[in-house]
């Protein structure tokens, strides 16, 4: 394999993404400032004057290349006469839209999407996340989204304390003049002495940050790892910046304002450093008395293991007894993997490490598959850029540094998708007992940031067999502050200032050529699982299907409306192997029809299960949005050749159904394929979004006047089905005509975004399902374009 050339490293040279994304800031010294704009007009003003000031990811490399090369010469001493203070903005969804007075997104986000979680903010999702209780927004110093609001994160970072205050200043002095208001303030310093590079707690952080291609370079012997790195995986741009390639399966659809640009999550993570050691202590003598733990393990032993790797940043899988601290490469080790410990007896499975990053060591929950990938995890990757607050824990200070001493984490990370990389690894990996899944007993969350109350400590018992012990923590980590915001791209910000809510040009400074359409996507797509590639076309991506209820199977024809935003249409899909679809109806309001006056959007149609065609006549359920709050209403639909529909019942709020309690949107049903109006009762999976993210229930319906419902089984994440591996949401389903319980399987199109793809669910207990193929883009369908 040659050695990367200089083209390889093309965003090196970028002046169009801001720094701190791929060229880190590292400074000593770091001020964060969450603004809010009293006067539009005003702030705009500001933004055209700090714009220049804002560091560019060419800027900042090229410092730091200098930095490490001086150092290297000089026997590892930082070169004092080597000074920057360098400046980043970011703005929230307010902020955006106060800026350019319009909306930032011209159709709402789709359901689901990190587009969607920055539209939201992080306090309308803090529940998901499991920012609740003490760690609720009622109690954060900002962010709140009750008292000022947020528009805009400054992050001003210098080699000194001196440079950082001269700039913070000046920066207060700017605002002032232009009537923006400085919300909080919080400063962060990098640790001094032996604390050097690590948090509050104790141990070494920033270690396993992945490298990025087209900016780090390649090892020439292991291309998919950073040279000089061993371990350290290069992931594609595109997790991190906008319009850049993505991992197979990562979201593509971004606005052309977000192009070169990247989302930004900044929390303020308190940490209780005396009492997480002291809980470490106590939980070393349940695990001694359970004889869980050798005679020689000690609290450190016990903390390493919390963490995965040891104080000095050793990991714990290659040095099983105690800290090297005197290791430099030890150190700085991302070369390992978990296969050779899947049960986590060394390194264990609810470890902060593995929570948040599993490498190559993450099973499915059928035992029997081989462990994924690295790289099948590249799309769930963040960019951290955390800095220490507050003084370090000393017990004998009576000032800064005492027990009472405010500090912790200021937490900044960066992503192409909010949702799909730093919810998921929040909500879905560490906050869930069952992470890894398939275990029994379940692993327990992550307990060294979380409250974890039944964590699975496991080891070898003295006849050779894994012994359980189960342990409770209690949380000494408080969220007490956090936003979402995007940094912009610097054309994006010269927009900004101007009111114009716009993209960067083609091509930018420095060479570089940016990637794909009027979306930000680019020219092609590669589909997952290495099925090549489709042209990302023009799409049509649905809401809703709904099968014409006289026109099915007919002719070895089906017929279904096909619903999306305000406006629907009329398509066939014929049986055999191809399942040739065409457009039978164009596009026609929905307000044409009487029965769906009033509705701006479809969300899904529920058919009455015991209603469908009796006397030519066919009811439904439908579910819509209605001033930002789902309805339902029931419908009527009589067969021939206009299709009459009827308005039966008016609209009603979703609490009229027992069986979604708790439900924000319901976006979507999928009837289980033998379990129709069996003993007068049908079974589905609800596919809903609440708190942001969408999850899936069982319910079942009954046959008579009251349809009586029930929740007959609650909420599950959507990873729990193989087949939807790598969407973070799912629009609508549509049955593969001549493919409905055949062999004893069902099939169909699932259409999640602009994409869809084929799955096939099994009769019978467990209902397997499998994906039969894709995922592909929209634009396949003729019907859709």
């Amino acid at each position: 394999m040659a050695t990367a050339t200089a083209t390889d490293l093309r965003l090196r040279d970028s002046e169009e993404i801001q720094g701190d994304i791929l060229a880190g800031f590292k400074k000593d010294n770091v001020s964060v400032l969450f603004l809010k704009f009293e006067d539009a007009s005003r702030a705009r003003d500001w933004l055209r004057q700090l714009t220049p000031q804002i560091a560019t990811t060419r800027e900042v490399a090229a410092f730091n290349d200098a930095f490490s090369e001086a150092r290297r010469t000089s026997g590892g001493d930082d070169p004092k006469a080597l000074k920057a203070t360098w400046l980043g903005i970011s703005f929230t969804y307010e902020g955006l839209r106060m800026l350019s007075t319009t909306d930032p997104f011209a159709k709402p986000p789709p359901p689901g999407s990190g587009l969607e979680a920055f539209k939201e903010g992080s306090a309308k999702r803090a529940g998901a996340l499991g920012d609740t209780g003490d760690n609720s927004p009622a109690n954060w110093l900002f962010g709140n989204g009750k008292s000022q609001p947020v528009h805009a994160v400054l992050k001003l970072s210098a080699d000194t304390e001196k440079d950082l205050q001269a700039a913070v200043e000046a920066q207060r002095i700017a605002a002032a003049e232009c009537r923006v208001l400085i919300v909080y303030q919080q400063n962060a310093q990098t640790l001094l002495g032996t604390r050097r590079g690590k948090e509050h707690f104790g141990f070494k952080d920033g270690i396993s940050e992945p490298g990025v291609r087209g900016f780090d370079r390649p090892d020439p012997n292991r291309p998919e790892e950073v040279e000089g790195h061993p371990g350290t995986r290069i992931v594609p741009a595109g997790e991190f910046v906008c319009g850049e390639e993505p991992a197979p399966g990562s979201f593509r659809d971004f606005p052309d304002w977000a192009r070169d640009g990247s989302f930004q999550v900044v929390r303020r993570l308190a940490q209780d450093v005396p009492g997480w050691w002291s809980q470490v202590s106590a939980k070393l003598k349940e695990l001694r008395l359970a004889k869980a733990v050798p005679d020689s393990a000690t609290t450190e032993w016990l903390a390493a293991r919390l963490v995965g790797r040891w104080r000095s940043g050793a990991p714990v899988c290659k040095f099983k007894d105690h800290d090297v601290p005197n290791n430099p490469v030890a150190a700085a080790d991302n070369d390992f993997d978990f296969r050779d410990d899947l049960e986590g007896l060394t390194t264990p499975l609810w470890s902060h490490l593995r929570k948040t990053s599993p490498r190559a060591g993450l099973q499915a929950p059928d035992p029997s598959r081989p462990p994924f990938d690295a790289k099948d995890l590249d799309g769930r990757r963040i960019m951290r850029r955390g800095t220490p607050y507050g003084a370090p824990f000393d017990p004998a200070s009576e000032g800064p540094g005492g027990p009472d001493d405010p500090r912790g984490l200021l937490f900044v990370c960066y992503q192409a998708d909010i949702q799909r990389q730093f919810e998921f690894i929040q909500a879905d990996w560490m906050d869930q007992e069952d992470f890894p899944p398939g275990r029994n007993p379940v692993p327990g969350k992550d307990p060294v940031v979380l409250a974890a109350t039944d964590v699975d400590f496991e080891s070898r018992d003295s006849d050779g067999t894994i012994k359980h012990t189960p342990l409770t923590f209690a949380q000494f980590v408080q969220t007490t502050g956090s936003v979402y915001a995007f940094m912009p791209s610097l054309s994006t910000l010269r927009g900004l200032a101007d009111g114009r809510l716009v993209g960067p040009d083609r091509t930018s400074a420095g060479g570089q050529a940016t990637q794909g359409g009027g979306q930000g996507q680019s020219q092609t797509q590669t589909q997952q699982g290495g099925q090549g590639a489709y042209p990302a076309g023009p799409a049509y991506p649905c809401d809703e299907f709904l099968a014409v209820p006289d026109q099915w199977r007919r002719g070895g024809q089906s017929q279904f409306w096909a619903y999306h935003g305000d406006r629907y249409r009329r398509i066939s899909v014929a049986d055999g192997a191809s399942h040739t679809d065409r457009l039978v109806g164009g596009d026609a309001p929905l307000s044409d029809l009487r029965c769906f006056q009033g509705i701006g959007r479809i969300g899904c149609v529920l058919p009455m299960p015991d209603l469908q065609n009796p006397g030519g006549k066919s009811w439904y359920w439908v579910f819509h949005s209605t001033g930002g709050r789902q309805r339902y209403r029931v419908v009527s639909i009589t067969g021939g050749d206009e299709h009459t529909g009827v308005l039966e019942r008016p609209d009603r709020d979703l609490a009229a159904w027992r069986s979604l309690d708790g439900v924000d949107r319901v976006d979507c049903f999928l009837p289980v394929p033998d379990q129709q109006r069996t003993g007068g009762k049908s079974w589905y999976w609800v596919f809903h979004t609440t708190g942001g993210r969408q999850r899936y229930r069982l319910i079942s319906v009954a046959d008579g006047a009251a349809h009586a419902d029930v929740l007959e089984r609650s909420d599950r994440e959507l990873s729990q089905w193989g087949s939807l591996n790598g969407t973070t949401a799912v629009n609508c389903f549509l049955p593969v005509p001549d493919s409905q319980r055949t062999g004893g399987r069902s099939e169909y199109w699932v259409f999640h975004g602009d994409t869809y793809r084929k799955i096939s669910v099994a009769d019978g207990s467990g209902h397997p399902d499998r994906l039969v193929g894709g995922p592909r883009s929209c634009s396949g369908w003729n019907s859709l374009n």
